[in-house]
């Protein structure tokens, strides 16, 4: 009987270093983006409980926080506020004197360097919780344009190097290009969260930024978790409408979505890894039951493998320390 013929393509494998000359995917440093939430007052780092590892923290601590971000080699990062007040048109999230204003300035005035993205949205900033202006319990598209594109502006004029525009309103990469364009900022990019769903994976993050919904939910403008084509749809608008970046949130559950869109567009992709993907592995590593620093190097690598150029994720400070080991 003859030898039976097949390929041995555990050749490839037979040692770690072996290994690492044919591996495909990799993820850098320069390839993360943390997330910081910056509140109004002083001396507060209030850890969020539903959110391991992250705090809410006042300016005063924020200088030592850029300090150790920029000693473990990120280099970016996307500043969320918490107003110590909120209103029906959301004016702390345009004001310019708003705490993520402030907070990019300081972050500026201490590291030059660090890319700062601001995140661009009314909810932390609204009495009821959406991203929009509300009349009669229906959320507006065109009225809010005007406002959003006021927020990028006055975020631009603190010296955010992107703008990350998170609403998910009509539009909203057009109007607030414009905007930016008119008030001299035409080199300020735009990282569009062009393709957002109206996932269950968000509740940590409402935690952390107080931005819950008042009533109803988002399901107006937030994508169907069921839909795929619509990815692509919401995305060629906006790269249409002048987007720099693509934003795809959430990551895990949407790596197909992460797939189709990066052989769609020739843009740089960005995964959000987000709060309810890195709060499970964190809740489960605490009861021993996974191997944390493994489940989320691979967790990010299949993001990265998917077709992410840049991943948003909480687990940054972690990462980095493991790629320095």
């Amino acid at each position: 009987m003859s030898e039976i013929q097949f390929k041995r393509h555990r050749r490839l494998r037979k040692s770690e270093n072996l290994r690492s000359l044919v591996r495909e995917t990799f993820i850098r440093k320069e390839d993360l983006i943390y997330p910081l939430f910056v509140v109004e007052g002083e001396n507060i780092k209030n850890p969020v409980a539903s959110m391991p590892g992250v705090f809410q923290i006042s300016l005063d601590y924020l200088k030592t926080e850029i300090d150790e971000i920029v000693s473990l080699g990120i280099k970016s990062i996307i500043l969320f506020g918490v107003p110590a007040e909120k209103d029906e048109l959301g004016k702390e999230a345009y004001h310019d004197h708003g705490i993520v204003q402030r907070a990019t300035r300081f972050v500026k005035e201490h590291h030059p360097e660090m890319v700062v993205i601001a995140d661009t949205c009314l909810c932390q900033y609204t009495d009821h919780g959406h991203c929009g202006i509300v009349e009669d319990g229906k959320i507006l598209n065109d009225p809010t344009l005007n406002l959003l594109a006021k927020t990028a502006i006055s975020q631009a004029e603190a010296g955010a190097d992107i703008i990350a525009p998170s609403n998910m309103m009509d539009g909203f990469v057009a109007a607030i290009r414009q905007g930016l364009d008119e008030a001299g900022f035409e080199d300020v990019p735009i990282m569009s969260y062009a393709v957002k769903y109206a996932s269950s994976f968000y509740g940590p993050f409402r935690d952390a930024a107080h931005s819950s919904p008042q009533f109803g939910d988002r399901r107006t403008y937030q994508m169907d978790p069921s839909n795929r084509m619509e990815a692509l749809r919401e995305a060629q608008s906006d790269m249409e409408e002048g987007a720099d970046f693509l934003i795809v949130k959430p990551a895990l559950s949407y790596l197909d979505i992460i797939r189709d869109v990066k052989n769609e567009f020739n843009a740089p992709i960005v995964a959000y890894n987000v709060s309810g993907e890195y709060s499970m592995i964190k809740a489960a590593a605490a009861n021993g039951w996974v191997n944390e620093k493994e489940m989320v190097m691979e967790k990010l690598l299949s993001m990265k493998r998917a077709g992410s150029d840049l991943i948003i994720t909480y687990a940054a400070k972690d990462v980095a320390r493991w790629l320095s080991e």
